[in-house]
């Protein structure tokens, strides 16, 4: 008998083991890409009043998280926030877009990365309404207000996307 020969039985579990791994593998890879692409930066595009000052601040937070941001200084907002499909109530200062998203107000980076990597089919954006001290952008020395990240659909429903 050649020595080099293998058996049924040991060519069996070597292909079971050369699937088995490839199949773990494959099931991995998909998280792994799903991973890096919530860790890498994603570009928003900024819609802001060119004389607000904490607008221009949210989007240096954004820069420093190491978003690519691409900022657009408007004077006809509410135009824009009409056209997006901003409720009225649920408006701040500044308006992004990423992706099929709206971005309403001083909202944080982790509830942006949450959005995108969660993709609801059935949200149109998330929204931090006004510009409560604390929020990202409109930090305050010795304050900072509870609020609420809200997501919003297209035929004006709302429901709590996070409380900070």
């Amino acid at each position: 008998m050649n020595d080099n020969a293998m058996t049924r039985r040991a060519w069996v579990a070597t292909l079971a083991r050369t699937f088995g791994t490839g199949a773990v593998v494959s099931a991995l890879f998909p998280l792994a890409n799903r991973a890096s692409a919530m860790e890498s930066p994603t570009k928003i595009t900024v819609y802001k009043d060119p004389s607000c000052g904490c607008c221009t601040k949210w989007v240096a937070y954004l820069r420093d998280a190491g978003v690519q941001t691409e900022v657009h200084d408007r004077s006809d907002m509410d135009a824009l926030k009409d056209s997006l499909g901003v409720p009225s109530a649920l408006r701040s200062c500044h308006t992004a877009v990423v992706g099929r998203y709206v971005i309403e107000g001083h909202v944080p980076i982790a509830d942006i990365k949450r959005l995108l990597g969660a993709a609801p089919k059935n949200v149109t954006g998330i929204a931090v309404p006004g510009m409560p001290a604390g929020s990202p952008g409109m930090e305050v020395p010795g304050r900072t207000d509870r609020y609420d990240v809200i997501a919003f659909a297209a035929d004006g429903t709302t429901k709590l996307f996070a409380r900070h």
